[in-house]
């Protein structure tokens, strides 16, 4: 869309449902963008890193979930999933998310099949006709108590009526955080004193950097943008990790058209991303149980990510009823994920050399997509979308080398057979895979007046397996199947090469209803159900035909297989305004409630990570500039855990939070206290605790999910110019 400076802004969030809080609420509370997302109907987030958690949508998460950062398909260039699509942009930076939850058209995602998050920083704003330059200013700078956070966001651009060019950077650093109480008392003392303070969460400190440069220029009808972006994070703890990020350098080029003709509307764009990535212990994982000298030379591991992408769509308007929109995707992807000797001296040596370990050599991905899709305005009451996406997915990867050619390696928990016979049974198979898919989605929506909306739909969606899914291939080695963990359950994993594409099955409804004006008053439910074929699931290593490295530590080692799935679930949206007007303002109630439940079809266990029974509770008002907020958020106990994976449980919780906020013309304070009561509660994404001591060995804290952050004061300051 093209500004200009007479234009109303837009919102800060546009979703495809009533937000519960404001998006300057996760701004303040959060520097991970994903946050933004924790209030949608439908949505979860699986906690990792500070700044890179992983949406989940109706129970689907990761890659099951296509991501469009500023129209670009990015890909997580990592094993544990460290660097995932929304990390490469700041929070400060996101002008609007859409989320596609259920039925996704097939125009705006495949090779996906929980939904779509499109994330899009600002669009670009130019002076009118005949003026002078249009020049705009913002500066931001919060502080989070608990976790000692702090950060400066900055934002500027200049225009006149034909060029603009806009700057945006950020920085942010934070500290481990803190639990609401100790949660530590199983772990040996040796290990805990490192993190002797029972509260702090290990792991869980980091420090990132983004920059962002945009150019644009508009001819009539017709924009082009150049938007170029930097990204450098240090360092960033993972407190459900065996290992933590000791850099991820990132540099996004991403040029785009959009032109509007008599026949309907034109974008095309092309776009490259590199991504950088290493990983070691960090210092909360660098002491064995207190006699050992500290693992300085660790166990360094790199991985380097390539993504190119070419776009084309086109609105073509038919006929006053129909639009048809068409276009076609081509992705081509490149990894490489070696893991360099551990260097002489170490404690490491031994078993971490004197090989580079290379886990995914030269792995690609490259994807070739054409759609169509039929929207019909049938009268003013009824509308239908048909469409249609096919999809061919092409994946190799070539030889892979082990750190040594030893027959076995004693090492007290594991005993770890050379990794020459198992790169040499690796390296005979055919690697070549190509996945030819299909997407349909099929929609209704009735509005029989003003006051009522009801749409039903059915989609049928399909994803390939990424590249460690099917290339990862140690499974001789307990410490290297470690580090091939996207979930945070503690477990070590080996892919698969004959996985096949799952395909799920959606049926959804939605029914909303609300005042005229839609000011007043609204419900909105969606219930859905969701079959998923050739579910990619974690499964014994036996049960694929592969030996794996036997472990005593309460972990275990797993493959993948193709499965049968099932999901089901209702969300449920409400908000009422209570009062308008008078001494003490505008009064507002909204609430939400989410519930979601998987099962394994073949096995008859649950699904991992499913969050629990959910619900959350807000009392608004407004009065001038102030907007104040009472926020209560509660979680049922999760009892439906997945077996195989040896999944905790966790108990059920509350939380209340405060906001407030008062808004004049060129600047904006937010105040919050986040966990009033300073409770503790196990997060039920959180995964497992692995935050301190040495992670590969069994002094880990064993029996522990991640716990949520205790109380913590927040506070803002943004001006503008």
């Amino acid at each position: 869309m093209i500004a200009y400076a007479e234009e109303v802004a837009l919102p800060s969030v546009e979703v495809r449902a009533e937000k519960i809080q404001e998006n300057t609420v996760s701004l303040l509370g959060s520097s991970d963008t994903a946050s933004l997302l924790e209030n949608e109907p439908g949505v979860s987030l699986y906690r990792a890193g500070g700044v890179s958690s992983l949406p989940v949508i109706h129970g689907l998460a990761d890659d099951r979930i296509r991501i469009k950062v500023d129209g670009m398909d990015l890909i997580s260039s990592c094993a544990n999933h460290m660097n995932p699509p929304l990390s490469y942009i700041d929070p400060s930076n996101v002008d609007n998310i859409k989320v596609f939850a259920g039925i996704t058209p097939v125009s705006v995602g495949g090779d996906s099949i929980a939904g779509t998050i499109i994330v899009n920083s600002a669009a670009p704003e130019f002076a009118k006709d005949g003026q002078d330059l249009l020049i705009k200013a913002q500066i931001g700078t919060f502080y989070r108590s608990n976790n000692d956070a702090r950060g400066v966001n900055l934002s500027t651009s200049v225009a006149n009526d034909k060029v603009y060019m806009r700057y945006t950077g950020s920085t942010v650093e934070a500290n481990n955080y803190r639990a609401g109480g100790n949660f530590k008392s199983t772990l040996s003392p040796a290990v805990r004193s490192w993190l002797s303070d029972g509260e702090v969460v290990g792991s869980s400190y980091y420090k990132a950097r983004n920059h962002a440069l945009a150019f644009g220029v508009v001819h009539e009808n017709h924009l082009v943008e150049l938007k170029l972006g930097l990204q450098d994070i240090p360092y960033q703890g993972y407190a459900n990790q065996r290992m933590d990020m000791t850099g991820n350098d990132s540099k996004q080029f991403n040029l785009s058209y959009n032109g509007q003709y008599g026949w309907g509307n034109l974008e095309a764009r092309a776009y490259h991303e590199e991504t950088r990535h290493s990983m070691q212990f960090g210092d909360d994982k660098q002491y064995w149980y207190g006699t050992m000298p500290p693992l300085a030379s660790g166990m360094p591991m790199d991985t380097e990510g390539k993504t190119t992408g070419v776009n084309v769509k086109a609105d073509i308007n038919l006929s006053q009823r129909d639009t048809l929109r068409v276009g076609a995707e081509y992705q081509r992807y490149r990894l490489d994920d070696y893991w360099r000797a551990s260097p002489p001296g170490g404690v490491m040596n031994t078993m971490m050399g004197p090989n580079t370990f290379w886990n995914i050599n030269n792995g690609q991905r490259d994807r070739y997509d054409v759609f169509a899709e039929w929207e019909a305005k049938w009268s003013p009451q009824w509308l239908s979308q048909l469409g249609l996406r096919s999809s061919t997915v092409k994946m190799n990867a070539g030889d892979v080398v082990g750190y040594n050619n030893a027959i076995t390696i004693p090492m007290g928990m594991m005993t770890m057979p050379g990794y020459k016979p198992a790169a040499d049974a690796f390296n005979a198979l055919n690697h070549k895979n190509t996945d030819n898919n299909i997407d349909i989605t099929a929609l209704a929506r009735f509005t029989p007046d003003a006051g009522q909306t009801f749409e039903v739909g059915y989609a049928m969606k399909t994803r390939s397996p990424n590249v460690y899914e099917r290339f990862a291939w140690s499974n001789s080695n307990t410490m290297v199947m470690n580090m091939v963990n996207w979930v945070g359950d503690g477990n070590g994993y080996v892919g698969n090469l004959n996985l096949k594409p799952e395909t799920a099955h959606t049926l959804s409804a939605t029914a909303n209803w609300h005042d005229n004006a839609q000011q007043n008053w609204n419900l909105k439910v969606t219930p859905y159900f969701t079959y998923v074929d050739d579910y990619i699931d974690a499964v014994a290593c036996a049960n694929v035909g592969k030996v794996c490295a036997a472990r005593p530590d309460g972990f275990v080692n797993l493959s993948l297989d193709n499965q049968s799935a099932r999901l089901y679930g209702i969300d449920i949206l409400g908000k009422m305004a209570l009062a308008n007007g008078g001494g003490l303002g505008n009064f507002s109630a909204l609430g939400a409630l989410n519930y979601v439940r998987g099962k394994n079809l073949d096995t008859g266990d649950d699904l991992y990570n499913i969050m629990p029974l959910n619900a959350k509770f807000a009392l608004e008002q407004k009065l001038g500039g102030w907007t104040n907020t009472i926020q209560a958020k509660l979680v049922d106990s999760k009892d439906n855990v997945q077996a195989v994976r040896k999944e905790l449980k966790t108990a059920g919780y509350g939380l209340l939070n405060l906001y407030s906020s008062y808004d004049w013309k060129n600047a904006r304070f937010d105040l919050g206290v986040e966990n009033v009561f300073d409770k503790y509660y196990a997060d039920p994404l959180g995964g497992a605790y692995l935050g301190q001591g040495a992670t590969m060995g069994t002094s880990v804290l064993q029996g522990v999910v991640v716990p949520g952050m205790g109380r913590s004061v927040n506070v803002g300051l943004t001006l503008k110019y």
